[in-house]
């Protein structure tokens, strides 16, 4: 089998440069408590951002590991933790969808997936938190 010589010049970037092509990266921004608002008894310490993306060729995924997992649980998280975190607050997650119309990118294409959040540190002021109070009954 004899293959055009473009077609084999892409298939070997594509093998040669699979280990390159799933990418990913946490960007972090240290912010002063008093700048940014996330609730009682919380200090936000850093502003936390995680990206994974993979890159696709005919169908096949090229290294990457696109999920919302490994983009909130391994990335996010554990570089808010590292930074000293207790939890991290405001999470939002994007992901490219991976079935309907969106199957059409696999074929030239490329998947991400991001979240970003606040991270937080929790203070204990000695104050008890108040528990939730039920909502009021309409019964008369």
């Amino acid at each position: 089998m004899s293959w055009p010589p473009a077609l084999a010049l892409a298939a070997t970037l594509a093998v040669a440069g699979g280990g390159a092509s799933g990418c990913s990266s946490v960007s972090t921004v240290r912010v002063q408590s008093e700048s940014v608002y996330v609730g009682a008894g919380l200090r936000p310490i850093a502003v936390v951002h995680a990206q994974v993306s993979s890159a696709y060729l005919l169908f096949i995924p090229l290294p990457g590991d696109v999920s919302l997992d490994r983009v909130v649980n391994r990335m996010l998280i554990a570089a808010a933790k590292a930074m000293g975190a207790d939890k991290v607050v405001n999470i939002q997650v994007d992901m490219t969808p991976d079935g309907g119309i969106w199957t059409l990118r696999k074929l030239f294409g490329y998947r991400t997936a991001q979240a970003s959040g606040i991270a937080v540190v929790v203070e204990d002021n000695g104050a008890p938190v108040a528990p939730m109070s039920a909502p009021p009954s309409s019964t008369p």
